[in-house]
């Protein structure tokens, strides 16, 4: 039986978001308002709920989320919506749910109207638990109270794993010691306390430097919407910036929360910093493409089934991106293997794979796959491992996991335009063109390295000879 993974805790504001949309084509009478229509209304969870939410969905372990609920209808309906998904430790609320309410005419937001709101009660044994199982913490800060409750037990934790703190200008500072704080570049100009309009990237690096400095944090990326996200470090004068992949048109309403998130889930794999901002701003895009908070499919489904074991975030990162690629007229690339020990081979045939369109998706086979293709002692390395260095490759974009014979089923969802494989095939003797020609996608065959292989690699390591251990 496989060990339950440490989870992903979550602290802080739950709020229940809801739109109102509709069609303005009149103004009121009796004043120069327009008159909204409404076609529908639609309830979501908010603030620190979303982060949560979209965590659990891509986090590939548990998620728990400490915060404050009551008994009044707002929060029973963001209890109901949450609890299918994740874990749920509760303080009291003394007052009832803050409800922000979106009016929307042709998707342009009108007004906000703001309802509700009450005061977190003490932490007690039940969250101080939570945060001592954590793999990683979130703290989705929304100025309410429900960080400053749980302040001394998060300053415990930022010792022990990393804290990713997504603060608000209403709330407190992050507690010392948090592995990433990620202020949007208006919150970080105020909290801050700076007038000026400077949006250079080095401006926006400064001011991320400071915050660290002050916050006494290890690092902060200062997100700066659709150009992407800064990563500062207190007395560093090398800034990382990291771009947004493509540029996202559609709904930003929550992508702040699913930075935060992804940046949370990456640590908790045992990623860097660095490799938390990239991974966040890639999947901020793709959220923003996709519809943003307001996109239904993310709620009206709330059971899920789980992926097979190895797929964690990666399938959904795939699909996502692929949809995107297409949207926007690009050409989704995909290629596939079991990349059991990564090789020159391997990366030459994915650097040229990538450079055929406009993303570049690889198809791994699952454990279970590899051992029936290759036989006992094979994969090597597991489906996690084998992942994990492909999507650190710069010119791998996705990584989905397979775990039929051949990956066809999993074509036929990517879609892709090009499948690309290296070596002496015929692009017409590929067993995935049939499948390809369905949608009017294409094989193509690329040069590979020669004389590269992991059979081979894995020969010449066991006929090396031992290092004797020096005696001490």
């Amino acid at each position: 039986m496989t060990a339950q993974r440490p989870p992903l805790v979550v602290v802080g504001d739950a709020l229940l978001d809801q739109d109102i949309d509709g069609d303005a084509t009149r103004l009121a009478p009796d004043a120069p308002a327009p008159v909204v229509d409404v076609v529908s209304e639609h309830s979501r969870p908010g603030g620190a709920a979303l982060a949560a939410a979209l965590a659990a969905r891509a986090a590939g372990r548990e998620v728990v989320l400490v915060t404050a609920l009551g008994d009044d209808p707002a929060s029973e309906t963001v209890r109901a919506m949450l609890e299918p998904r994740l874990r749920l430790v509760e303080l009291p609320l003394d007052g009832t749910l803050a409800v922000k309410t979106r009016v929307r005419a042709g998707n342009r937001p009108l007004v906000r109207i703001d309802r509700g709101g009450g005061t977190p009660g003490r932490a007690g044994d039940a969250v101080r638990a939570a945060l001592a199982e954590a793999r990683a913490v979130l703290v989705a800060d929304y100025g309410r109270g429900t960080a400053a409750a749980v302040r001394h037990q998060l300053a415990h934790a930022a010792r022990r794993v990393p804290v990713v703190w997504d603060p608000h200008p209403r709330g407190g500072p992050p507690v010392p010691g948090v592995r990433l704080a990620t202020p949007n570049s208006t919150e970080a100009r105020s909290l801050i306390g700076v007038e000026d309009a400077d949006e250079s990237l080095r401006a926006h690096a400064r001011r991320g430097s400071r915050l660290a400095e002050r916050w006494r944090a290890a690092a902060v990326a200062v997100t700066l919407g659709e150009r992407g996200a800064i990563l500062a470090r207190a007395g560093s004068d090398n800034p990382l910036y990291v771009p947004a992949p493509q540029p996202a048109q559609g709904d930003p309403c929550g992508a702040g929360d699913c930075f935060a998130a992804a940046a949370a889930a990456s640590l908790a794999d045992g990623g860097l910093p660095e490799e938390a901002v990239v991974r966040a701003v890639a999947e901020a895009a793709d959220f923003v493409a996709a519809g943003g908070a307001g996109n239904r499919d993310l709620w009206e489904t709330a059971e899920r089934t789980p992926p097979p074991e190895g797929h964690e975030r990666h399938l959904t990162d795939a699909h996502a991106l692929a949809r995107s690629v297409r949207a926007r007229g690009g050409t989704v690339v995909a290629t596939g293997g079991c990349f059991d020990l990564l090789h020159a081979g391997h990366v030459g045939l994915l650097q040229n794979a990538r450079r055929t369109g406009d993303c570049l998706i690889v198809c791994v086979n699952s454990d279970a796959c590899v051992r029936r293709l290759k036989g006992p002692g094979r994969p090597i390395n597991p489906v996690a491992d084998r992942v994990r260095v492909l999507a650190g490759l710069g010119c791998v974009d996705a990584v989905a996991v397979f775990d039929e014979d051949t990956p066809e089923a999993l074509l036929r969802q990517l879609r892709p335009h090009l499948w690309v494989k290296g070596g002496d095939y015929s692009a017409d003797a590929l067993p995935e063109a049939a499948a390809l020609r369905e949608w009017g996608g294409q094989a193509i065959v690329l040069p590979y390295l020669d004389g590269r292989s992991t059979t081979e690699l894995a020969r010449r390591a066991a006929l090396a000879p031992l290092t004797p251990r020096l005696r001490r």
